[in-house]
């Protein structure tokens, strides 16, 4: 009885509640049968999962005690995770149990070719846990760019194509379907929500010029992170852990003083990233005191968070 009801709160916390009545088991098991040991750590998707070729962030760099930049400090949370396994990054002290195929600017067309890039080079096996997020510049893309009907709403089920929130959905969709594209090879994912775009300095910022813009951005994060929740395939624990982004930001803003963070609202970064190091922030800001590094990417405090959410899911999920 003690291990159904443990599993039962296990499927609450990783499988979108309304699809629970629809599945006869959840995660193939209770626990892991001996602890997940991967080969390597994959991150896939853009640049809120991946260091860039020189070991910089799009968040805020450290700097070691003689004012140098150092990859190792300040890690984001794919970094982290790797860490916890035992593993450098490629790009922070040469690490070779793992490669980035995440990259700046990325959208989720772009995740077929990074999904074929790393089966070209090592194939995929039960032991290579692929990190994934992607959609931050999805949705901000259709939201400076898209022509037609910008309403949005949570709870339009299948919106016709041609609408924003039709596009919004298709996007989710598509990612989705990559991911499901890993897990069917054999790989093994930890999948993170984009986070509230609706609470960046960027939704602020439009806020300011048109009332609305802030609720239409937590909208269509909303809808793409919803699509990606429902559509992955197999649905089940044993395959791929989920990590909640959009809710950790929803927690930092509406009791920040638990976080530490003193400012949800501005940007720490005094210049843009990735340029933008401990020495380099506004006045008043420290690397864990802002939530936001700039106006759309978040700082060490929400990777954190991540991190740990994801090291969680790793640990524990039945892979």
């Amino acid at each position: 009885m003690q291990i159904a009801r443990s599993l039962m709160v296990w499927c609450r916390r990783v499988v979108p509640p309304l699809l629970l009545a629809g599945l006869v088991s959840c995660g193939g098991g209770t626990s892991q049968i001996e602890s997940f040991s991967p080969r390597q750590i994959i991150p896939i998707g853009d640049e809120t999962t991946g260091l860039l070729a020189d070991g910089r962030r799009y968040g805020i760099n450290g700097l070691n005690a003689a004012g140098v930049f150092d990859c190792g400090q300040l890690p984001i949370w794919s970094q982290e995770l790797a860490a916890n396994f035992g593993f450098p990054t490629d790009f922070c002290s040469g690490g070779v149990v793992g490669v980035t195929r995440a990259a700046a600017g990325a959208k989720v067309a772009d995740l077929d070719a990074q999904i074929s890039a790393q089966i070209a080079a090592t194939g995929i096996t039960a032991k290579d846990l692929f990190v994934v997020m992607v959609g931050l510049n999805d949705i901000i893309e259709l939201y400076e760019t898209y022509p037609g009907d910008r309403s949005c709403d949570t709870g339009v089920q299948n919106p016709a194509g041609g609408t924003l929130m039709g596009d919004i959905d298709a996007r989710g969709n598509q990612a989705a379907v990559q991911i499901s594209r890993i897990l069917a090879a054999g790989g093994r994912a930890i999948v993170s929500t984009v986070h509230d775009l609706g609470y960046t300095p960027y939704a602020l910022a439009k806020e300011a010029l048109a009332p609305g813009q802030r609720t239409l951005l937590s909208c269509l994060t909303f809808r793409f992170n919803a699509r990606v929740r429902v559509d992955i395939r197999p649905l089940d624990g044993r395959y791929w852990g989920l990590v909640l982004a959009d809710d950790d930001t929803l927690a930092m803003v509406k009791s920040p003083s638990s976080f530490g963070i003193v400012n949800w609202t501005d940007a720490a970064c005094a210049v843009a990233p990735p340029d933008c190091y401990t020495d380099k922030l506004v006045a008043g800001a420290d690397a864990f005191n802002y939530l936001w590094a700039d106006d759309r990417h978040f700082g060490p405090v929400l990777h954190s968070r991540l991190a740990s959410d994801a090291i969680l899911r790793a640990r524990n999920n039945p892979f």
